[in-house]
């Protein structure tokens, strides 16, 4: 039985690189918390402490032994990886309409539905005050609330930036905007006076890169609907600050120290399809297998209640 169910199912090399190479522009999960490859579905990673930045005596004297130090010491983190599915049934009078057209629609239905997912759980996790030390995290009330024109955005977030480094000895590379705190950001009326330019205008994207110093800053614009039909940002009105590796030839190590990885077992995501029972229904269906965690919030740094 299980050797005919395996015939059944036939991984489609054509949709599964469309699915590997897919953007939905709405996510954003991933600069938070890349994808990283490991080949086991559980484990362990490591995490290491400052040892990574001590000053060592190097200098070394004719003759003299060489300088040994310590290995930097490591924790661990246990992971479990999960498998996500999402099938969508494609009718074969569909596919005599427009097989290609029809597959990728669902294959596109499929990974939009998993990525979905992941968003909200990394979003879950990162907007979760309680996952971060009170230095790396910033509640706002009263007057400090952004929506007060005498609030002061780039000095609350140097600070966090500034928290983050006494933390890791790096700043912040990456930042998320919430949808509705990036509106209150671009209408700011201290941020609009740091402008050089005499036009009155508002305060974009690239004018928060600079002022903020902070390369990487996307806007959260993802929704959600729950069961009974309610829509609401994935992404609240928070701004998430993180130092996150840059990859290097493409690909994420999870042995390099991070704020968080998604990590993924190799060889996801695929695409599949298998027929139903009749011969006249085809489903394509997605597969990935992962887990976002968050490894590190000491390098990462919470600005919650903007609004």
């Amino acid at each position: 039985m299980s050797a005919h169910l395996k015939e059944l199912r036939v991984v489609d090399p054509v949709l599964t690189s469309l699915a590997t190479g897919y953007s939905n522009d709405e996510f954003v999960a991933q600069t938070l918390m890349p994808f990283a490859n490991v080949d086991k579905e559980g484990g362990k990673i490591p995490r290491y402490g400052k040892e990574l930045f001590i000053v060592y005596a190097t200098e070394r004297s004719v003759a003299a032994d060489s300088n040994l130090a310590k290995l930097a010491s490591k924790s661990t983190i246990d992971f479990v990886l999960q498998e996500h599915d999402l099938g969508f049934p494609v009718d074969y009078r569909e596919s005599a309409e427009d097989m290609d057209s029809a597959e990728r629609t669902a294959n596109t239905q499929a990974v939009d539905g998993i990525r979905l997912r992941m968003e909200v759980m990394v979003a879950d996790q990162v907007q979760n005050s309680g996952n971060y030390a009170a230095e790396n995290r910033a509640i706002l009330s009263g007057g400090d609330k952004f929506t007060d024109p005498a609030s002061d955005p780039e000095g609350v977030v140097d600070d966090g930036k500034a928290a983050v480094r006494a933390k890791v000895a790096k700043e912040p590379n990456t930042m998320v905007i919430g949808y509705s705190a990036f509106r209150t950001l671009k209408r700011h009326p201290k941020l609009k006076a740091i402008l050089s330019d005499t036009r009155s205008r508002l305060v974009q994207l690239a004018d928060l890169r600079e002022m903020f110093e902070i390369p990487n800053i996307v806007i959260g614009k993802g929704v959600k609907v729950n069961d009974k039909g309610a829509q609401s940002d994935i992404w609240a009105d928070n701004i998430v600050m993180a130092y996150v590796p840059p990859a290097v030839g493409g690909q994420q190590d999870a042995r390099v120290p991070s704020f968080g990885y998604t990590l993924r077992k190799r060889g996801m995501p695929q695409t599949d399809t298998y027929p139903l029972p009749g011969g006249k229904v085809k489903v394509v269906r997605h597969t990935d297998i992962f887990t976002p965690l968050l490894l590190g919030a000491d390098a990462g740094f919470l600005i919650k209640g903007i609004n």
